[in-house]
């Protein structure tokens, strides 16, 4: 891959390093929502949300646009979500691992 294509990639784990883009992601898999939509549910102030859905749209993993007086957010490309189980289902992984090795008394690796 080239550094340009390094450098992007790079940009969308950044994106996706982060628990609330990460709770918005998930709540975009029942399709799009308003920003107004998240602040109850987790439980965070607009400015915060607005930011974290900046990140997103900058790393073009989220787009937006108006629907009447709300400004609507959705996935720019499903795929995402194939991306966010794979990560569930490696961290699954790693955690009984180390569960394992910490039952049997041994010592965790880097």
């Amino acid at each position: 891959m080239d550094e340009l294509g390094l450098r992007i990639q790079a940009r969308t784990f950044k994106a996706l390093a982060h628990p609330t883009r990460l709770a918005i992601l998930e709540m975009m898999r029942e399709g799009d929502i308003c920003s107004c939509e998240i602040e109850p549910k987790l439980g965070l102030r607009q400015p915060n949300i607005a930011q974290h859905l900046a990140v997103l749209r900058d790393s073009q993993l989220v787009r937006s646009y108006r629907d009447g007086s709300r400004v609507m957010y959705g996935v720019s490309d499903p795929r995402v979500f194939r991306l966010l189980d794979i990560a569930k289902l490696i961290m699954r992984g790693v955690l009984e691992e180390t569960t394992q090795s910490l039952a049997a008394g041994g010592k965790m690796t880097a």
